[in-house]
């Protein structure tokens, strides 16, 4: 009985894997091994860097809201408790793009705190 070495199917997916690959440097967007092996790492990262985008993002918004309370004399977390107890309830995202975009708003908010 002769060797099946795969035929149509085995070029189709090699084809779909060659597709998903261009674009990539080198031997990775022209061999199929080499395309396979990046690809698969490609997709680790990409799962990696879903939820470190997350994480980033925070830490960005933290950071923005910290500079520009602290430009008002007070700290992030004074800050934060401040909200708290005034019982405003706005995400760090809307304040950092408040502290970002429109600064008097956000020092009008800060007043209200201190």
């Amino acid at each position: 009985m002769p060797r099946a070495k795969g035929g149509f199917k085995t070029k189709r997916y090699h084809k779909k894997v060659l597709k998903k690959a261009s674009g990539f440097y080198g031997a990775s967007s022209r061999l199929y091994k080499s395309a396979a092996q990046a690809l698969d790492k490609a997709g680790v990262a990409a799962y990696k860097d879903r939820r470190l985008k997350k994480r980033e993002f925070r830490a960005l918004w933290i950071a923005r809201i910290n500079a520009a309370v602290r430009a008002m004399g007070m700290s992030y977390s004074q800050f934060m408790n401040g909200l708290k107890k005034a019982n405003i309830t706005l995400n760090r995202k809307a304040l950092a793009d408040l502290a970002y975009h429109d600064p008097k708003t956000f020092s009008t908010l800060a007043e209200k705190i201190k």
